[in-house]
């Protein structure tokens, strides 16, 4: 029997902040884990998928060298090379999550699969653990829904697609959210062909103005989207291919690929964990909290992909840290989800925070809606990347509700809004700041003193400034 004040059950993101940061203020803690260290977003999540997606990059930039007056080359396409820089990148961020370094922090680090056996203990394989508070992070699998034919071929999630080292001739892809549209784009610009089939809305989480961006850009990599299928259909080819059909607005549709990539969600992790045993209700869309992460048994917290509601890395980080306050500080920390970020990777990159233009007048709100095109920064014409835009909603008084850009680098562009929102500012702050120049930053400050152009050059303002000028 091992006694500890927290047992953690997950070493992802999530699990990880919060065995270091409690470890490290002095509480004896214990971590279990069944698979990899650092969890679904350093093995088969963000870090894998921004790394093609890097080796993406660079092949379309060897293809569109021209505009800069730079001779084209056709990028050779190494698979071996791409899963190999792949995992080097793994490898490299890998000691900052791994068994040892926890270790080294004081954590006792249990490498098997827990379950509880009462509310106060989990038994971790040979090994039992009693704790004063226990936290799950368990985290999140890929979600493979029932498709007619799937039992008949082979297909990658992006849990098993990282690992190939052979060529993909053409890649269907399954679901047009972001992780379907980023591999989709990565893998075409490997020199794959791709087909992305999605049942409802492409990019459906975010504002249709702005996804239309992303969406024509991938059109015009030659990338085959179909929105709206219905009756999908899969099936062996007798070559040995895969055959994806499904019907659409448009008609009937169909794909022969060598590969198939499922990405159609995630599902919540609650299996095995007998939290029957533990007073823990779940149902499977995750463990219900509160606002304070707390379980329906008060002693356990759940926080990241198994608790929701966003299935972000950078939401579970942060939920940690209102666990932290709840358990070590005794403080009745709740969590705020007014300025969740989020950002899709595809090339543009689009980000979000806060409200939509959908959210506030669904609301009741009154808004004002302010918009920014890329095409008017000097920035972006000098990297011909003008396509692009800036969305900001506010209130007419000006506090700022929710932010949506599209355009490249967008992931750090609205970091500043992420800010404004989070301390609840007004417009008038990001107007006022010094932004360098030439940056694509600088499209934040001109959006934002938008907002005062009709007062500032009207009619008014005009008779005001006769009348000063008099003096």
């Amino acid at each position: 029997m091992i006694k500890v004040d927290v047992c953690v059950i997950g070493a992802g993101s999530g699990g990880l902040s919060v065995a270091a940061g409690a470890a490290q203020m002095g509480a004896k803690v214990a971590l279990v884990e069944k698979s990899e260290m650092g969890g679904d977003c350093l093995n088969t999540g963000c870090v894998p998928s921004k790394s093609i997606l890097a080796a993406g990059h660079v092949a379309q930039s060897m293809r569109e060298a021209g505009q800069f007056g730079i001779t084209t080359q056709q990028p050779q396409i190494d698979w071996q090379g791409v899963h190999d820089h792949v995992h080097r990148v793994i490898a490299a961020i890998a000691p900052n999550d791994s068994q040892e370094r926890f270790e080294s922090l004081g954590v006792k680090v249990i490498r098997a699969a827990g379950e509880f056996i009462d509310e106060r203990t989990l038994k971790a394989g040979d090994q039992q653990i009693r704790a004063k508070y226990f936290v799950l992070a368990t985290g999140s699998s890929a979600f493979v829904p029932p498709i007619e034919g799937l039992d008949q071929v082979d297909y990658f999630t992006n849990e098993n697609i990282f690992n190939n080292t052979e060529p993909v001739t053409h890649l269907i892809v399954i679901g047009g959210g972001p992780i379907g549209m980023e591999l989709a784009q990565a893998h075409r610009r490997l020199g794959a062909e791709v087909t992305v089939m999605e049942m409802a809305r492409l990019l459906v989480k975010d504002d249709p103005e702005l996804t239309k961006i992303v969406i024509r850009r991938l059109q015009d990599e030659a990338i085959n989207l179909v929105e709206g299928g219905r009756n999908l259909k899969l099936e062996k080819t007798a070559d040995g291919q895969i055959s994806a059909r499904c019907e659409s607005d448009l008609g009937k549709q169909c794909a022969i690929g060598s590969h198939l990539l499922i990405a159609t969600g995630r599902r919540a992790n609650v299996d095995g964990l007998n939290l029957e045993a533990a007073g823990v209700n779940y149902s499977p869309k995750g463990i219900e909290v509160d606002a304070r992460l707390r379980s329906s048994n008060k002693k356990v917290f759940a926080i990241g992909d198994v608790a929701g509601p966003y299935q972000f890395t950078h939401m579970a980080a942060y939920q940690a840290g209102i666990v932290i306050r709840n358990m070590l500080f005794k403080l009745p920390a709740k969590v705020d989800y007014s300025a969740v970020p989020w950002v899709t990777y595809t090339d543009p990159e689009l980000a979000h925070v806060g409200m939509s233009e959908a959210d506030a007048r669904q609301g009741g709100r009154e808004v004002r809606v302010l918009r920014w095109q890329f095409e008017e920064n000097d920035r972006a014409q000098a990297e011909k990347r003008t396509e692009g835009m800036i969305k900001v909603i506010t209130t007419p008084k000006g506090v700022i509700l929710g932010a949506s850009i599209v355009c490249i680098h967008a992931g750090e562009l609205i970091q500043p809004w992420i800010l404004a929102i989070s301390q609840k500012l007004k417009i008038g702050a990001m107007a006022s700041m010094i932004a360098p120049y030439p940056t694509l930053a600088e499209a934040n400050k001109r959006i934002a003193g938008s907002f005062y152009t009709e007062k500032l050059y009207s009619a008014t303002t005009r008779r005001l400034v006769r009348f000063l000028l008099r003096f």
